[in-house]
């Protein structure tokens, strides 16, 4: 008995032990990471933005040091090429004028672009802003971590005869279908996509290409006089726009998603195509890269400035920062997720193959960046000239739960920078509707048009009921009536609330709206903005309606409705 009774003692300690353990481990684990000495901020394109992330995941799992012992970690932040050099910019410009110090939290570390005319604009602003101090350093001193060369994506029956031609662009200037560029091509419209080139840096290397198309010019030797001279040649491409946008990976996503009534050929990275293929639902067919013979690389750097803004514990954490982001391990992150290696002899990997629609072996001529002066030149002539026009109608929700939240004042505010923002190509209808519906205001981006549409905004009140269903019929129905020949023609619905009072059902609403769709003359799409608290309203519904005819529906909220609505004004 007493063995017996000796051996039940020592095992329950035991067990008592391995319980403590246990809580001690899940307290460790409950316990916030001791906190770091200093970060290592990197402000990046959004085409290296999921790279970004998951490398510097893997770097600060190392609990890296200086060698003085000082801890450090690193944070992503990903942004459009163009935010990012006006971030910087403006930063810039802020320390020049006494407004912020050089410890300024804001700043980022490490900047990288994706791709080198955006780069080369980021030099420039930051020369003028601190003439001979080489804040930003010249390209080549900032070490290449990944590329993905800009190509044409297009279904396989489109992407063959795409092929034939010696340079797209410039037989999309008088092409109407794609049996024009080739005649073993099918009878289809060409209807074409690219990012806003005020923004990505896709849509901005897309818009250089084209104008090196059509002028027999290599970028560096483009002059501002060639940007006055080509620019109706460049417009007549630009006229078979079907949408703009910022995001080139989500922009080839619609492209698979909408189909070859909504885009029959599209300008994306490299790594779109991959990413597109990688994520095809059944029934969906699978696109194909088609490589220009002279195209731009889309180099990304990472540039370390040599300002005041980086200390030296700053710079000697950053470059274990770099260091480690074209190592081997973090290198193969890049090339899983479809971006060629930014060092050498590092392998391709699965992804690059036939199977994925792109050629592992590509064969091109690498486009140089065209002079900083040359480039606003081109930003200038498509905002003011070639870009598409377009006729947008805004309906807007000023039901009673607007009241809420101050949600009535944010969407005013919201919209008055809409309006003032309004580029001299640009008309929107403004609709506002609660229990009822009322008749549009018309206005443009003229001082006239703008001062119109803030004195309907400043005349909004919430009250009423939310007649959501019947409004978006009518706003359709108006468009229909009034479409812009030769425009994007698009809807964007901005709501707080559920349905009430409609006479037309959900159901009902789908079928007619998809009576304008891609596959129709009308070529009408639909963009929805849920605002405020999703439990107050049917998000479903609003991705159905977006959904019905090639756009999508956005989540807004107070702190982040200015940059949604933002980057919506860039799809049109």
């Amino acid at each position: 008995m007493r063995l017996i009774s000796s051996f039940s003692r020592r095992k329950s300690i035991r067990a008592v032990g391995i319980l403590l353990l246990l809580m001690l481990g899940a307290c460790d684990q409950s316990l916030p990471p001791a906190k770091s000495d200093l970060t290592v901020k990197l402000l990046v394109g959004s085409a290296l933005g999921d790279f970004c992330n998951q490398a510097i995941a893997q770097f600060n799992q190392q609990q890296p040091k200086l060698e003085d012992g000082k801890t450090f970690t690193a944070s992503c932040e990903a942004k459009g090429s163009g935010d990012v050099v006006t971030t910087v910019v403006n930063l810039a410009q802020q320390l020049k004028n006494g407004s912020i110090s050089t410890e300024a939290p804001e700043f980022p570390t490490i900047i990288s672009l994706d791709g080198e005319i955006y780069q080369g604009q980021l030099i420039d602003k930051v020369n003028q802003a601190f003439p001979g101090q080489k804040y930003i350093p010249d390209i080549t001193e900032s070490p290449l971590v990944a590329s993905s060369p800009m190509v044409f994506m297009a279904q396989a029956d489109v992407a063959k005869g795409l092929r034939q031609v010696d340079d797209v662009f410039k037989v999309l200037v008088t092409a109407k279908t794609h049996a024009d560029i080739d005649r073993t091509s099918p009878p289809l419209t060409i209807h074409y996509v690219q990012t806003a080139p005020t923004r990505s840096n896709s849509g901005l290397q897309t818009l250089v290409a084209q104008f090196v198309s059509v002028s027999g010019k290599r970028p560096e030797q483009l002059s501002i006089e060639d940007i006055k001279t080509y620019q109706p040649s460049v417009q007549k491409i630009q006229a078979k726009v079907t949408r703009y946008g910022i995001s080139t990976n989500s922009l080839a996503k619609s492209i698979v998603q909408n189909g070859q009534f909504w885009a029959t050929i599209g300008s994306v990275y490299e790594s779109s195509v991959i990413i597109a293929n990688s994520n095809l639902q059944p029934g969906q067919p699978r696109y194909e890269a088609v490589y220009p013979k002279s195209t731009f690389s889309s180099n990304m750097r990472l540039i370390l400035p040599t300002a005041p803004w980086v200390s030296a514990d700053e710079k000697a954490a950053a470059a274990k920062v770099i260091e480690y982001l074209r190592s081997t391990s973090a290198q193969q992150i890049a090339t899983n997720l479809g971006l060629r290696p930014g060092t050498a002899g590092i392998p391709l990997g699965a992804k690059f193959s036939p199977e994925f629609g792109v050629d592992p072996k590509a064969q091109y001529d690498s486009l140089r960046p065209p002079q900083p002066q040359v480039v606003e030149a081109m930003l200038k002539s498509w905002q003011e000239v070639a870009k598409k026009p377009s006729l947008v109608v805004v309906v807007v929700d000023s039901s009673g739960s607007m009241q809420a939240d101050r949600r009535m004042t944010s969407v005013q505010q919201t919209l008055q920078i809409y309006i003032n923002s309004l580029g001299a190509k640009d008309k929107i209808a403004l609709i506002d509707f609660d229990s009822e519906i009322r008749p549009p205001v018309l206005i443009d981006g003229t001082p006239e048009g703008r001062a119109k549409g803030l004195q309907f905004v400043s005349g909004l009140e919430a009250k009423g009921g939310t007649k959501l269903y019947d409004a978006t019929l009518y706003a359709r129905n108006w468009l229909k009536q009034n479409l812009r020949q030769d425009a994007i023609n698009a809807v964007l619905v901005l709501t707080d609330g559920a349905d009430s009072g409609s006479i037309i059902s959900l159901d009902r609403l789908g079928t007619e709206i998809q009576k304008s769709g891609f596959s129709s003359d009308d070529r009408i799409s639909f963009f929805t903005i849920g605002y405020g608290k999703e439990n107050e309203f049917s998000p479903e519904a609003l991705k159905k309606i977006a959904a019905f005819n090639g756009g999508y529906y956005a989540k807004g909220e107070p702190e982040t409705i200015e940059t949604l609505m933002s980057n919506l004004q860039l799809e049109f």
